[in-house]
């Protein structure tokens, strides 16, 4: 065997949706900041995150991460999260399979019962918490930078549908939340194809009839993901829903989905549903859940926002590598769109 490029690869799922932590074969990339590093990667060195994520060493159902090393004195280590068609700067099942494998590798030293950490992600600084006992990663609990509703209520025109109503919202990436029954859904796994055809029209409508621009950094823009958002409950100071969140190029998010549910948190404090140190369980379309809640308020430019902590936990399921050979044709994979809904490159 003859290898031109070997990765050491840590298998991990995080409440079912699973992502690779690549934790060896690439020292470094160049950039100060770790959004630095993710423009570096996606302008100059895509390769890497296709031959991660595409057939035949990969599949549409999952992302991969990058663990790297940080310029920033706080934080111990960075990531670059890369799904199949974009960088995003910030995901909370990523960043979970990311922590329990740096911790449970012995990467970064496990403090039992807690071990704190600050990483750092594209978005910015992850603070995390972790509950550990006997070497096991229990729990992982991050705050995330923060997260704000940016349009309410607002029309989009859907091919096939018509006109949708839908809020956007920033929790570490742009999102279209939708209400999934006022378009009759249960939100349960049967409907699963069905959703994923829905959500990348609805996602493609905001897009392009929607201005959507980060405040405090430009370079962030554009709705690239739907979320369906099931009925609130509310028991006390406990609040429950179900929600699924369709990831392009269009598959579901296996998880309740951190950067979602931050979403989700973000339009329900700006309409009031809840309010500061309020529990909310978030619940995913195969039944697994994010505890989740608002910790403070601050602004972001002109606009309010909420901090957000999102826990869940992970578990790793393989360590091996991947490589390919000198002479391999598909050094960078393919895509099919029996599997991958539509072609991409």
């Amino acid at each position: 065997m003859r290898w031109k490029r070997a990765l050491t690869v840590v298998g991990v799922h995080a409440e079912g949706e699973y992502g690779k932590v690549v934790t060896g074969g690439v020292v470094d990339v160049p950039g100060k900041t770790m959004f630095d590093k993710m423009q570096h990667l996606r302008d100059h060195e895509d390769g890497l995150r296709k031959f991660l994520l595409y057939e035949p060493r990969g599949a549409a159902v999952h992302s991969a991460n990058l663990v790297l090393p940080s310029n920033h004195p706080k934080a111990a280590l960075g990531y670059v999260i890369m799904e199949s068609v974009e960088y995003p700067p910030m995901s909370g099942s990523n960043t979970i399979c990311t922590v329990t494998a740096i911790l449970e590798t012995g990467i970064l030293p496990m403090q039992e019962p807690v071990t704190h950490l600050t990483l750092e992600a594209p978005a910015g600084l992850i603070g995390v918490t972790c509950q550990c006992r006997d070497g096991k990663v229990l729990q992982v609990k991050f705050r995330n930078v923060p997260a704000f509703a940016h349009y309410l209520d607002v029309p989009v025109e859907v091919e096939g549908t018509g006109t949708v109503t839908i809020d956007v919202a920033y929790g570490g990436m742009y999102y279209a939340l939708v209400d999934a029954k006022a378009l009759g859904l249960a939100l349960s796994p049967d409907e699963a194809r069905d959703i994923c055809g829905l959500g990348q029209k609805i996602k493609a409508a905001a897009k392009a009839q929607l201005k959507v621009v980060h405040p405090a950094n430009p370079k962030i823009r554009d709705v690239t993901i739907t979320e369906f958002m099931g009925p609130l409950s509310r028991r006390g100071k406990r609040l429950t829903a179900r929600n699924t969140v369709v990831v392009s190029p269009g598959r579901l998010d296996r998880s309740p989905c951190g950067t979602g549910t931050c979403a989700r948190l973000a339009v329900m404090h700006a309409r009031k549903q809840i309010r500061v140190g309020e529990v909310f369980d978030h619940q995913s379309i195969i039944g697994s859940h994010f505890i989740s809640e608002i910790v403070g308020t601050t602004r972001i430019g002109s606009r309010p926002a909420i901090i957000p902590t999102v826990a869940g936990r992970a578990w790793i399921t393989s360590i091996g590598q991947y490589g390919y050979d000198a002479d391999d044709p598909f050094p960078q994979g393919y895509t099919l769109s029996d599997t991958w809904m539509e072609a991409i490159s």
